[in-house]
């Protein structure tokens, strides 16, 4: 069977969360944080390696919270996000703090990755299914051969993915009628209200989404050569937007440009289970909740890695 890897983003500023290390945040019954979960899962389904792409300040305390517990169960290893991480000719601009983006976080772990590969986002709790189709389309369905990148998705319900303490950002995807993805519409500040769902468009414009709409949240299963295609195109992007305080060179909008342009095949994988995360300080308390429950009933064990 093909060897998979996991790529768990863990670089984020986490501004919205109240300036903390959201990511380092403990919120398991047993002080897990939220991507013990991903990796416990990870390691379930299949996959044989994980990476975690971090800041280097925070390394220290990564490696004390999670990696020295979690490297007893499955490889691990580590990348890193930095600002000044750009090609040559190119330079941070005065007064940028904000990191580059998750496309720009992939392009670290070029040099690492040798197979297949799945990225999630590290303050994301997905569930067991997720992780489970993925790994069983990289390994069984992924073609290499095409004149495309062939690439998975794990789509979940946007009803599925609110915060009940404020708006959410959302890629909304469309679909074909072979269950292709045809688009990632990024839609903005989505929450639920008396008469439905609703967000805001780039340009502002309002919109409903619909609650069986499905939503990206940056659980993809990609090629080693996407990574390629990252790192040709990242140049181009900064020529355009590299002057800027807080643009990203995003991972959805990059596979959305290749789409459009003919270069890749989405295969939208239904999710259906429920995600939470730390999208705000507030979320923290029913977060803890959700992980009590899932560890009450059997879902869990008491401790993910003793």
């Amino acid at each position: 069977m093909k060897k998979t890897a996991l790529v768990i983003m863990a670089a984020g500023l986490g501004s919205r969360f109240g300036g903390g290390i959201k990511q380092l945040a403990k919120l398991g019954p047993g002080g897990e944080v939220i991507m013990e979960y991903s990796v416990y899962d990870a390691i379930k389904a299949g996959f044989d390696k994980v990476i975690f792409i971090i800041r280097r300040e925070i390394e220290a305390d990564f490696r004390e919270i999670i990696g020295n517990r979690v490297e007893k169960h499955i490889r691990c290893e580590y990348a890193y996000q930095e600002l000044a991480d750009l090609p040559a000719g190119f330079s941070v601009p005065e007064g940028r703090r904000k990191p580059w983006g998750t496309a720009h976080a992939l392009i670290q772990v070029r040099r690492q990755i040798d197979s297949p590969f799945a990225v999630i986002n590290a303050d994301d709790f997905y569930g067991r299914e997720g992780f489970r189709l993925l790994h069983d389309y990289l390994t069984e369905k992924l073609d290499e051969s095409k004149p495309y990148f062939d690439i998975c998705i794990a789509g979940f319900l946007v009803g599925n993915t609110l915060s009940k303490n404020g708006a959410v950002n959302r890629g909304v995807c469309e679909t074909g009628a072979d269950g292709t993805l045809s688009a990632i519409h990024e839609t903005y500040e989505i929450r639920e209200e008396r008469d439905g769902i609703f967000g805001r468009r780039a340009d502002g414009t309002r919109v409903e989404v619909r609650r069986d709409a499905i939503v990206s949240m940056n659980m993809f299963g990609l090629s080693e050569g996407f990574l390629d295609s990252l790192e040709r195109n990242f140049p181009a992007w900064l020529s355009v937007h590299g002057g800027e305080l807080k643009s990203e060179y995003l991972l959805p909008a990059e596979i959305d440009v290749l789409m459009q342009a003919g270069k890749a095949r989405v295969s939208v994988l239904p999710d259906h289970d429920r995600w939470f995360g730390v999208t705000y300080q507030e979320d923290k308390a029913a977060v803890q909740r959700a992980l009590r429950a899932l560890h009450a009933q059997g879902v869990y064990p008491e401790r993910l890695f003793d």
